[in-house]
């Protein structure tokens, strides 16, 4: 294939849109699709020259559009015989609900006998089917022959005949009129001669109201294909955004967060640094309106003398470890000074603590 060949960005690329949404099966290709595949391209501009709507080839829908012409004859003349024969079989029901009424004329009577006789014979004789090169016997022995001796009288048939047809039209434009009045209720009211003519065009519209259908079933169509080339666009979309939401979660709030953290360690710290001095604030104020200025004066002085107790006892303590560390290597004397030493220990800790306790006490 020649360069030259190919689909330019600017020409062809709505008739090939349109191919890919009408004539070729629903496909979500973008613009950018179309251009990145040149050979595709052309392939599908090609393929859309030999192919209808439907998809199917040229000479294949020819032939099912005769197909379906054949098939809508075949289905006509069947619809009319079996029309005919269901109204036949109405009028002998219709016959048969009317026996009981004295009002039937010898000639009614004589029109259904005669009506019924005639069905009855030809319906057999088609069960029979062809007498000739027949390798199964016929049914019960009979043979058409057997049968049309049965059929009514020539000039009964031709009497019976001739009223049928009338008999045959009241009935039909009773079941029209039932339609009319089904399809338009309004129409019940209204006289033959103008259901009649509506009769007459309700066939016309009821074929615009089942082409109505079909455009709207169309249209429908299109606009599926439509939803799902928007719907892989959304997604496409939407996918994109979450990769960016999770990018700015990423670089962004991340990096964020830390400093946020470090703020809030910050505050935190402070808030603690508070939380201590008004605690001590709270304790002080305790202590003001537990002591007065009186007893702080006295414990100030209690202080004071049990400080020089305990210097006294410690400047004793240290000039009996001096004297300890001179004698120790003395026995019984040794031991005596040992013990001592202990009490003044003893008596230097119990004035240590109620110093402790004072200073807690005062605070």
């Amino acid at each position: 294939m020649a360069s030259g060949d190919f689909c330019s960005p600017g020409e062809g690329m709505e008739i090939l849109q349109q191919v890919c949404s009408k004539q070729l099966p629903p496909c979500n290709l973008s613009k950018e699709d179309l251009l990145q595949n040149p050979y595709f391209s052309k392939l599908l501009l090609s393929l859309s020259q030999h192919v209808d709507e439907s998809g199917l080839s040229l000479t294949l829908a020819k032939e099912q559009a005769q197909a379906w012409k054949e098939v809508r004859l075949h289905k006509t003349t069947w619809l009319r015989s079996e029309i005919l024969h269901r109204v036949i079989q109405e009028l002998l029901v219709d016959y048969y609900v009317k026996m009981q009424d004295t009002n039937l004329t010898s000639e009614d009577r004589k029109f259904h006998e005669t009506l019924e006789q005639r069905l009855l014979v030809t319906e057999l004789t088609r069960l029979l089917g062809p007498s000739q090169e027949r390798e199964i016997p016929p049914l019960l022995g009979l043979e058409k022959a057997d049968l049309l001796e049965l059929m009514p009288l020539s000039e009964d048939f031709v009497w019976m005949r001739a009223r049928l047809q009338k008999e045959v039209e009241e009935q039909l434009k009773k079941k029209c009129f039932t339609l009319l009045c089904y399809y338009d209720p309004n129409s019940d009211a209204d006289s033959e001669t103008v259901k009649a003519a509506k009769v007459w065009k309700l066939a016309e519209v009821l074929v615009g109201e089942q082409q109505q259908c079909q455009d709207v079933k169309s249209q429908q169509k299109e606009q599926m294909v439509l939803l799902e080339k928007k719907n892989a666009t959304y997604s496409q979309v939407l996918l994109r955004c979450l990769t960016l939401l999770q990018r700015l979660l990423q670089e962004h709030r991340l990096k964020t967060q830390s400093e946020l953290d470090r703020i809030n360690a910050q505050y935190l710290e402070v808030k603690c640094s508070a939380m201590i001095l008004k605690l001590r604030m709270e304790e002080l104020k305790i202590l003001s309106d537990t002591y007065s200025g009186e007893k702080v004066e006295v414990h100030r002085l209690i202080r004071d003398r049990l400080e020089g107790a305990i210097h006294l006892r410690e400047e004793d303590m240290e000039k009996s470890r001096q004297v300890l560390n001179s004698y120790e290597v003395l026995g019984e004397e040794f031991d005596r000074l040992v013990k001592e030493y202990t009490v003044l220990k003893q008596a230097t800790e119990n004035k240590r603590w109620a110093l402790q306790e004072f200073n807690k006490a005062y605070r």
